[in-house]
Formats: structure tokens, sequence, C-alpha cells
């Protein structure tokens, strides 16, 4: 026999329900008294409020003076009930006025505003009704006896005061506690409010209505959840050789890689249940375990099936911490490991979980056997993003001139978050211009507007600012145009934007990079950093705090060179720090003395005075080109990199074909990116192992051995210099 069946049948014991009975009872029972007890309180309360008592002698002076219209007997409590003339005056003892009129009394209330009320004047009587009758008949007043009512079934009363509502109580109790029941709150009667139950989301086939078609750039993480999906259909397949079933498969990756889009799409595809579900710490101490062992328990009866964990961290996180642990997340995450190691593989549940803080994780948590898969979920590359773009761009209707892999090389490092939200704001700008398509513009738009937001239209700068952004922005476009190891200029604008700039100069790689950096690279990144601060020091012959952000890139540069990278000349490959989150914000602690780290801080402020002083000596011999850029953009506010390319070279920037041009020149040579340019291979190679000497001719006198075409102006087509791409710009020596 099972042994879940047993635990299903003991929890499924006559003494269960008889107890879960019990606590309906008591419960309706307390809830019964108490609303009994108020409700007759509230009902003496209100009868007091409304009942006034009259003294005897009081009652005779009204009926002498004509003040009392009727009098009623009430034998049963011994009083006499009195109804007074219209416009008879009562003083309360707070000094409220009541006045008699035919619908009640009148009153005046705190705000002045007159106010109606139901009062009821009695007093007790003191004499036989004969004399009482009498006295009235001598005055003229009209005395009569009080309606006779039978007096209430006692026990009707009780009936209806206590049995009918604990009935009622009970009956809404039962159906809260269904209900509950149904939508996975509680299971059965067994507690208050279903804490301790999972509240996981149950997704049936392809109800997430997505697909692996909707993911794109992820190509490898979708091969190994496919071959994960395709053991949940072909489980024979595999257990033919004798594979195993993955018990777990980990998603890790940046915030806005498509971690929770791929458990979705996993859904789509499997055609199994998929549990989802992301709380389970509460306050209570125990509730998130007991939540655990609910959700598993649950899958286990529609298995198979896949059960996601987004942002598992939040419970698994690494129990060694010194500063303490939480008992409740302590708790939780020993049952999640219990759980893991217990559920039978065979059965085909699977434990998908996503975070963006791996190296949080307890180390028990990430072994094999509870999670056999780590699937990391990286920023896509170029094809990635061009193929995210394409998924995103599906119901956009685009113009002719738009290119997807322009955009895909301006949005290196984007991951698939970004970009879609790049096409919306692409789409609501074309809405806002009146297009019916989004066109080519409309996409570089978005993306600088992801990176710099939209333009301040009401600002106001005056000639000198104007002309002090100009030349800060044309310093970094002329340092970067002047380097061969920096990416191209694409545009320059002195236009304020509302992230605070006054301006910007925007570099934009025209292929596709990995992360992979020369130190060179990095030091020509630092000198344009630095060109907006040696351009306002050498053009204008002063500084502003318009570089801070510049200067605060430049030292996170030359930091990570001599911490991590090994690039100093005093520390060489000594690691001074390590990375502390690789997904996130990407920081580092570091894991050397002070003396060390002070040292180190000397080391980095070399490399920038290094740079700074390199960027200056740019901007020295390239101030006469400068002056032509800045006095052309001071007139237009915004231009490309190949209008600022067409002025060094003399020519009329206004002829400029490309608008997006940069200032790399067009090169056809080989470029793995662009297979197209690969020429056809020679169909006749002939190859001999005979020397060839070579020619004993003396070089002429005057002349140099290998002699090469004079170099032409900067910008041209000159010849590139070893070990530099033929795309990249040549470096004009001052």
């Amino acid at each position: 026999m099972n042994p879940n069946d047993n635990k299903n049948n003991k929890n499924n014991k006559p003494g269960g329900n008889w107890r879960g009975v019990a606590s309906l009872v008591g419960w309706a029972l307390l809830l019964t008294i108490i609303f009994s007890y108020a409700s007759s309180v509230i009902g003496s309360t209100g009868r007091q409020a409304s009942s006034i008592n009259v003294e005897y002698g009081e009652f005779q002076e009204m009926v002498e003076s004509g003040q009392v219209a009727r009098v009623e007997f009430d034998n049963a409590e011994d009083i006499l009930l009195i109804t007074p003339e219209e416009g008879y005056s009562y003083t309360a003892e707070d000094g409220t006025v009541y006045t008699k009129t035919e619908d009640g009394y009148t009153y005046m209330d705190a705000a002045g505003q007159e106010q109606t009320a139901h009062l009821e004047l009695f007093t007790v009587r003191i004499q036989s009704n004969d004399a009482v009758i009498d006295f009235l008949n001598e005055y003229g007043v009209e005395g009569v006896d009080k309606e006779y009512q039978a007096p209430v079934n006692p026990v009707l009363a009780m009936l209806v005061s206590y049995v009918l509502p604990f009935v009622l109580i009970f009956l809404m109790f039962s159906l809260v506690m269904r209900w509950m029941a149904k939508k996975g709150g509680m299971g059965g009667m067994g507690g208050i409010g279903g804490v301790g139950k999972a509240n996981a989301k149950v997704y049936m086939e392809k109800s997430t209505g997505v697909t692996f078609k909707d993911v794109a750039g992820q190509d490898e993480a979708k091969e190994s959840l496919t071959e994960i999906i395709d053991f949940l259909h072909n489980p024979q397949k595999y257990t033919e050789i004798g594979a195993k079933l993955p018990k777990g498969a980990l998603l890790v990756g940046p915030p806005g890689t498509g971690k929770t889009l791929l458990a979705k799409a996993v859904a789509g595809e499997a055609n199994v249940p998929v549990f989802s579900i992301s709380d389970f710490v509460e306050m209570f101490v125990g509730v998130g375990a007991s939540r655990v062992r609910d959700l598993f328990k649950e899958a286990a009866k529609v298995a198979p099936c896949i059960v996601f964990i987004d942002e598992i961290d939040t419970i698994g996180k690494s129990r060694d911490n010194r500063m303490g642990g939480n008992d409740e997340r302590e708790q939780t995450l020993n049952q999640l490991l219990a759980e893991m190691d217990g559920f039978d593989p065979t059965k085909g549940i699977i434990l998908l979980a996503a975070t963006n803080r791996p190296e949080v994780l307890d180390q028990a948590l990430l072994r094999p056997g509870r999670f056999d898969r780590r699937i990391t979920i990286d920023r896509p590359n170029l094809a990635g993003r061009i193929a995210t773009l394409q998924v995103h761009t599906r119901n956009i209707k685009l113009a002719e001139d738009v290119n997807l892999k322009k955009v895909a090389l301006a949005t290196a490092g984007c991951v698939g978050a970004d970009l879609a939200n790049l096409v919306n704001e692409a789409a609501l700008r074309a809405v806002r211009k009146g297009r019916k398509l989004v066109t080519q513009e409309d996409l570089l738009a978005a993306f600088e507007l992801v990176i710099a937001g939209t333009e301040k239209k009401g600002s106001v700068l005056t000639e000198f600012e104007k002309k002090l952004v100009a030349y800060h922005e044309v310093g970094h476009a002329m340092v970067a145009y002047k380097q061969k190891n920096t990416e191209p200029v694409q545009k320059i604008t002195i236009v304020p934007h509302t992230q605070g700039s006054l301006g910007y100069t925007l570099l934009m790689p025209e292929e596709d990079k990995t992360e992979l950096r020369t130190r060179d690279e990095l030091m020509a990144k630092i000198m344009v950093s630095m060109g907006g601060r040696a351009a306002e020091e050498v053009v204008m012959n002063t500084m502003t705090n318009g570089a801070s952000q510049d200067i605060q890139d430049a030292t996170n540069v030359a930091r990570n060179m001599v911490a991590m990278f090994g690039m100093s000349d005093e520390f060489g490959m000594m690691a001074l720090a390590s990375r502390r989150n690789q997904y996130l914000d990407g920081g580092y602690g570091m894991d050397c003395a002070q003396d060390t780290a002070a040292r180190m801080d000397q080391a980095v402020k070399d490399i920038l005075d290094q740079c700074y002083q390199q960027a200056v000596e740019v901007i020295k011999a390239s101030r006469e080109d400068m002056d032509k850029v800045v006095a052309y953009l001071l007139e237009k506010e915004t231009i490309t990199g190949a209008e600022m390319v067409a002025i060094i070279e003399g020519r009329d920037p206004e002829l400029v074909e490309n608008p997006y041009a940069s200032t790399r020149a067009e090169d056809k040579a080989f470029r793995p990116s662009s297979p197209e340019t690969i020429e056809a291979p020679a169909k006749k190679v002939h190859m001999i192992s005979q020397k060839i000497e070579s020619p004993e001719e003396p070089a002429q006198e005057g002349q140099p051995e290998n002699p090469v075409s004079d170099p032409s102006p900067s910008g041209g087509d000159a010849p590139q210099e070893s070990g530099s791409t033929p795309s990249e710009p040549p470096k004009d020596t001052p």
C-alpha cells in the first residue's frame, strides 16, 4: 500500500471531522451570545434614551393646566403613558428644549439645525385606576387602557433570540470555509484562514498564452528547457539507456532577461499543469514550511507537472549568516530541501526556480540532485537582440527604412525588457507625430529617450553656457574620433534633456563585440570620458561640474583595471577585489589591506592623470577643427558623426546623404559580423615546396625598402596601423 494513501486515510478519520465541527459549533455559540448581549444592551439603552420619567406631581400640574391630551394605562408595567398637547415644551437635564409637534418632538442641535426626536413621557401610577380616571374626567382628559398584548411564548422567544442566530452563524461559517477550501485557502476545517496552505497558481496546458516562439535571444536556455519538456512527454526514450529525469533547473541572469517569460513558455509548451508560487515566508514561524509541504503534496496528485518558484533567493539564502538567521526562512528552506530529496523523480515533478542573486543561495540547494541544471539567461548578443526586436515588432507596423540590425547595434548591453520598452516608446512617438508607421527615426529617438530622457523645450541657456556645453561635447567627440580603439561618434547635441544633462555625445558600435576589452581600449574609453573636461580647460580656460558623471565613469574603469583586471604596473596580476554581485549592480568588495588600498588609489590616479594629459594633447592638436565643428553645432544644436567628419575634411556637412552615419568610414574589408563582404575563394590554388629566393637588387639610395603611399588627411582612407581593424578610424599624429 502506498504510504501517502495511509497518511490521507489518517487525515480523513472521523475524529478529525468531529474536531472541526466542534470548533465551528464553539465559534458559532460564542458569537451568538456576544450578539444577543450586545443587542439587548443596545435596545435597553435606546429605550432609556427615548423614555422620560415625569414625577406624579408634575403630571397632575400638566393635567390641571390643560397640557395633556391623552393618558394610557399600562397595567402590566403599572405606569401611565402621557401624550401632551401640541406646543408642550420639555427641558432636559442638559438644557435641550423639546417641543411637541404633530410628528414628534423638535429640538435644536449643537449646530443650530432643527431636528426631530420621538420621545415617550410616562409616570408611575401611585393612585388607583378609579381615582386617576375621576381626576382626568374632571379636567376633560381622555383616559384609556393600553391595548392588550398576549405574552410571548418563552420557548419561541429563546428560539428566535438564540437558536436561530446560532444556526445562521454556523451555516455562514460552513459556507465560507467550503469556499476557501475550493480556492486553496483551507484544506477542510483544519484551521482559520488557511495560512499554512500553498496559494500556488495553477496554469493548465497553454492557458498562459506564451510559447517558445515568444522568447528570442536565449537559444541555449530554450534548448535545455526543451529537453526537459521532451522528457515529460517521452520518458521512455531516456529511461531506456538509464537516464534520470532532472529534479530541478535554476534560471540565473540579470533582471529583465526573460526568466519568468521562459517559465511561462515552459507552461505553454509542456501541456502539463504548472504550479507558480513566490510567497512562502510569512510573519508566523512554520507557515512557509507548511506551504512547501502542501505545494508538493498538491503537485504529486497531478504529476507529471512543473513547479515554478520565482525569486527563490527570498527563501534560499545561505544559512551561515554571521549576523543571525531568520527562523521562518530557515525552516522553509529546510522543508524545501527535504521535499526535493523526498519526491519520486519518476512521477515527473520538475522544479524550476529563478533568481538574479545566485551567490546568496545556500550550497545545499545548489548541489546536483536538487537543482541538476543551472541555466544562465544572460544579456543577448547582437543576433539575440535582432531576434528579440523581431519578436516585439511582430504586431508593429514598420516603415521600409527600419533597420533592426542598426537598432540592435545601438542597444548593446540591453536586455529583453529594455528592447520591449524601446519598441513601445517608438510606437507611441509615431502616434504623437501623426504617422501610421514606425520609422527608423522613431526607434533611434526612443533609444535616446531611454538613455537621456526627453528634450527640455522650455530650458534657456545663455550664449556662454551654450558655447561651453558645445566645446565640452565636441571634446568628447574629437577625442573619440582621433583614437583607433574607440566606438565611432553617432550624434552630438547641446539640447538639454530631462535626465539632467545639458547635452550628450552618443557613441554607437557598428559591429557586435563581446565583453572582452584590451588595455588600449579601456585607456581610450577613459580618454573619451576626459575629453569634455580637457576641452573646457584648454579652450574656455575653466572647469565646470558638468564633467562629474564623466569623472565617475572614468574612475570606475581605472579602478577595475587596477583592482580586478591586473593592468597596473605596480600590482601586476594581483587581484585586489572580487565581484560581490554579478547580475545586479556589478559591485565588488576589497580583498586587501588598507595600506594596499591606499596605494591602489594612487595607481588609479596615475592612470587617470595619464589619460587626461593625452586627452589635453589631442584637444590642443585639434583646436582648429574643433572651432569649426563647434560653430556648426551652435547653429544646428544637433549634428551627426558624419557631419562632423565632413567639416573636418573640408566638405559641406549639408550634403551628407546618410542621416544616421557615424564618424567611422565605410570599409568593404572582411568583417566576421558581415559575411556578405567575404570574397569568393580562389578556385585553383597550387602548393609548392620550392624555396623562392628574394631579389638581390639593392634598394635605391634615399628610398625606403618598403615604400608606401602618402598618408591621406584625417578621417580619410589612411593606411591602418598594425593590429587595428579595418573599420577603425586612423589616429592622427599631432
